[in-house]
């Protein structure tokens, strides 16, 4: 229903009311409803925008294995969006929103790692392994 107000389908286009059907879902544990609220405090979208908070939903998806949450929660440890800029960081989610098939997980792990050095790469590289062994939870 928040796609609906979202992208004014057959009604009006309204964020709050897609963020009020969003809220719901995603905390009811739906991946892609809590991917969507990242995307409103990210954007200020029906909501008063807030990087933290944004953070906030984008790390509920991204540990349900939501490839998009995953490589925007690495562009926001990047930015320094929301958490403390962390290199390691990005490149970690970057590494695992690749491996689960995100494009531009690839290009901002390359990009990444391109001011890193030796250990910081080898850092987020078992960092990466480590989640993705706990299947994302508490990365």
């Amino acid at each position: 229903l928040g796609l609906l107000y979202d992208n004014g389908e057959g009604v009006v286009q309204d964020y709050k009311e897609a963020v009020k059907c969003w809220r719901l879902e995603a905390k009811q544990g739906y991946a892609k409803a809590q991917f969507n609220m990242g995307v409103a405090y990210y954007n200020g979208l029906g909501v008063v925008l807030d990087n933290k908070e944004a953070v906030k939903w984008y790390r509920l998806a991204a540990e349900q294995g939501d490839a998009e949450a995953q490589i925007n929660l690495g562009v926001m440890y990047v930015l320094g969006q929301g958490v403390i800029k962390d290199d390691v960081m990005a490149h970690m989610w970057g590494n695992i929103a690749a491996a689960n098939g995100e494009a531009d997980g690839s290009k901002l792990r390359d990009a990444v790692a391109k001011w890193m050095n030796a250990s910081q790469l080898a850092e987020a590289q078992k960092l990466a392994r480590e989640c993705a062994a706990k299947k994302y939870k508490g990365c």
